[in-house]
C-alpha cells in the first residue's frame, strides 16, 4: 500500500510564525526551521519572544484564523487524496492547526502540543515523540506501507531520507545546495507528477 506524507507549513499553507511576525511587527519571529536546524533552540527563542512581548496563544490563533492555504494547495491535496492515502506530518501544534486543516478539507495530521498557563501565555511545548516525522515514516514502513515524503525545511530531511521515495518542495537555496542529492521541485504540478511516478513504481 502506498502512502504520501507531506509537511504542512511552506508546502500547503504559509509559515505560521512568519505570518504572525508580519501581523505583530516583530521581525525576529520570522526565523523558522528553514533557517534553524535545532528545533528546540528555535522554539525556546520563540517562547522568549512571546513572553517578552506579552503575546498569548489567543493572539496567535487570531492571526491563524485569517490565513488561507497556498494558491493551488487545496486542489493539490484533493488530487493526491484521489490517488493515495495522505498524512500531514508537521512540527506545528494542535492548538494552531484546526482552522488550516478545515480549509484543506481535513487531511489526517500528526503534530505536537503547546503548554500554556491559565492566562494563555505559552510556556512550553510537548513533542508527539522525538524526531517525530522520521519515526512516523519508520512506523508506516513497519506496516508494509511504501512511503513518499516531501517538505521544505531542515526538519523534513530525516523523513525524506527515511522514506522509500521523496523530494524537497520549494526549499530555500541553502538547503538545496547543501542537500543536492535530494531532488527538489517548485510547483504542485511537478510534485503531483513525482507522486504519480511513485504510485506507478
Amino acid at each position: 500500500m502506498h502512502l504520501v506524507c507531506l509537511d504542512l507549513e511552506g508546502v500547503l499553507v504559509p509559515e505560521i510564525w512568519i505570518t504572525f511576525s508580519e501581523a505583530t511587527g516583530i521581525p525576529e519571529l520570522q526565523r523558522t526551521t528553514r533557517d534553524e536546524p535545532d528545533y528546540n533552540k528555535l522554539m525556546q527563542f520563540r517562547l522568549e519572544l512571546l513572553k517578552k512581548n506579552n503575546l498569548k496563544l489567543a493572539d496567535i490563533q487570531n492571526v491563524i484564523s485569517t490565513m488561507e492555504p497556498l494558491p493551488g494547495a487545496v486542489d493539490f491535496v484533493n488530487a493526491v487524496r484521489e490517488r493515495v492515502q495522505l498524512i500531514i506530518l508537521s512540527d506545528t501544534f494542535e492548538q494552531f492547526a484546526k482552522p488550516l486543516m478545515a480549509k484543506l478539507g481535513w487531511p489526517s495530521l500528526l503534530c505536537n502540543n503547546l503548554i500554556t498557563r491559565q492566562d494563555g501565555l505559552v510556556t512550553g511545548y510537548r513533542l508527539r515523540q522525538p524526531d517525530g516525522k522520521r519515526e512516523a515514516v519508520r512506523a508506516f514502513k513497519s506496516l508494509n506501507m511504501t512511503v513518499f515524503t516531501a517538505g521544505d525545511s531542515f526538519n523534513d530531511l530525516a523523513m525524506i531520507r527515511e522514506a522509500d521515495s521523496g523530494c524537497l518542495f520549494r526549499a530555500p537555496e541553502a538547503i538545496r545546495t547543501e542537500y543536492a542529492d535530494i531532488p527538489c521541485v517548485d510547483t504542485f504540478d511537478d510534485l503531483l507528477e513525482k507522486i504519480n511516478c511513485f504510485i506507478r513504481s
